[in-house]
């Protein structure tokens, strides 16, 4: 598994992978699959696969270590950058469809709707990750204030978190909330116990 997980045809496979979610939406949008509200069902999709893509990347740590499997880490950054570029579509698609890029009309919302402000500031703490996610930051923060700024990955998982819960309440909407909520808190327990005296 190591050797195909390094294998040259992997990446570009990965990378098509985590592509194919928005070319299907693409694909719906210009066939009027979205259904009776297609500007919501854009926004929630592109926000869904924003936090499923969250969680895989965190997933990739824990999995590399229980399978044995030291490739893997190799598409923990791809694989960030892919939920942030679905974090970018569900803002853009809220911007465009829901506010009609009309900035005064979306500052005065973000500030009135909590988990517009919480989804926000999620974004806005995705956005120096992408910025330094590429080789050359490394050695120009250095490997200490890098990995220093990376964590807040984790602050910004449990944001995504609260911004999906808040907007599924509305409805008492709660059976995925709660996967969801599990499965961030299990990955980021995993990495507490990780970090508790006397771990290897």
């Amino acid at each position: 598994m190591n050797t195909l997980l390094l294998h040259p045809a992997a990446r570009p496979l990965a990378f098509l992978l985590c592509l194919c979610p928005f070319v299907w939406l693409l694909f719906l949008v210009f066939s009027d699959g979205l259904g009776a509200n297609p500007q919501e069902a854009l926004i929630r999709a592109t926000g869904d696969w924003a936090l499923r893509l969250m969680c895989l990347a965190l997933a990739v740590t824990p999995l590399r270590q229980a399978l044995a499997l030291p490739a893997l880490a190799r598409w923990r950054r791809m694989v960030g950058l892919f939920a942030f570029f679905y974090a970018s579509m569900h803002l853009l698609s809220y911007a465009v469809f829901d506010m009609g890029l009309d900035l005064s009309d979306i500052l005065t919302d973000i500030v009135k709707r909590p988990f517009i402000l919480v989804g926000t500031l999620t974004f806005l703490m995705l956005l120096p990750l992408a910025a330094t996610s590429w080789n050359g930051a490394v050695r120009r923060m250095g490997a200490v204030r890098w990995k220093q700024l990376h964590r807040l990955v984790y602050l910004a998982a449990l944001t995504m978190l609260l911004h999906f819960f808040w907007m599924r309440a509305g409805k008492n909407d709660f059976a995925e909330v709660s996967v969801y909520a599990a499965v961030v808190a299990v990955l980021l327990g995993w990495r507490v116990w990780q970090r508790r005296p006397g771990a290897r």
